[in-house]
């Protein structure tokens, strides 16, 4: 009888699950059955497209790599120390998930335009962060920190504090000890931050296009093909980057280490 209650409990999760997979799954199924191929042809040959689609995954890969600099060390503060307002610090961390990406960039474009300290800065160096590779990376990186913070601060949460407390207690300094104990231990967790980091913000577009709609990412491309020429010209940029999008994300994962 228990195995009968089992077996039952495992149908009807299954049944759930598989619903909720088609939902993910018809959509993108939809925009491949509609997309020619032919369409889809001309898109991937698209110089456009293509330099589009290569700023797009640069940009977000060095935005992501600059800020993970900061991020990770203070993904280590929030697992391992207990000081007033690290709940407040989590909070805020947080925030760029829940508020309305347009808003994101607003709040973005008020930090870097040239009124601001950030822009006054950049502009005696002679650069405008507004419609620029780097406004754009902090953009992207605004939206998606939160992911490689929550995952790293998970990860190093999971590492026994005693083997630190031993390698200090040998005479390591602390830096040592977070080179060599901490970040390998918690490097599975680190690394799947990066990846959704990474991932999060080549596809940004709310906070982006209010910061730059030129050089053009991807994401801008699309809606810039869909509003100007319309669904049926939208379609094959969008199958070509979700293609890529697929292909890149397989390999990480695969090349990323397995848990066991």
């Amino acid at each position: 009888m228990t195995g009968f209650r089992h077996q039952t409990r495992e149908w009807l999760f299954g049944l759930v699950g598989g619903l909720l997979l088609l939902f993910i799954i018809a959509p993108l199924a939809g925009l491949f059955l509609k997309t020619t191929q032919t369409g889809l042809f001309e898109a991937a040959s698209d110089p456009v497209v293509q330099r589009s689609i290569g700023r797009t995954l640069l940009i977000s890969f060095l935005g992501t790599m600059v800020f993970s600099l900061p991020a990770i060390p203070l993904a280590w503060l929030l697992a391992r120390k207990s000081f007033r307002g690290r709940t407040i610090i989590n909070g805020l961390i947080d925030i760029p998930i829940i508020i309305p990406h347009s808003a994101a960039g607003i709040a973005v474009l008020g930090f870097i335009s040239r009124d601001s300290a950030v822009g006054k800065l950049a502009g005696a160096l002679g650069l405008n962060l507004v419609g620029h590779p780097t406004g754009i990376a902090l953009a992207m990186a605004f939206v998606s920190i939160p992911f490689l913070v929550n995952a790293a601060r998970d990860g190093f949460a999971s590492v026994p504090e005693r083997y630190e407390k031993a390698a200090l207690n040998l005479g390591a300094s602390p830096l040592f000890v977070f080179f060599t104990i901490s970040m390998p231990l918690a490097w599975k967790n680190i690394l799947t931050g990066l990846i959704l980091m990474f991932g999060r913000g080549m596809s940004e577009f709310g906070a982006v296009v209010i910061i730059a709609y030129h050089p053009m990412i991807t994401p801008v491309l699309i809606y810039e093909r869909f509003t100007n020429f319309g669904l049926k010209y939208a379609q094959p940029v969008s199958a070509v980057f979700i293609i890529i999008c697929l292909v890149l994300f397989i390999m990480l994962r695969l090349l990323s280490p397995k848990r066991k």
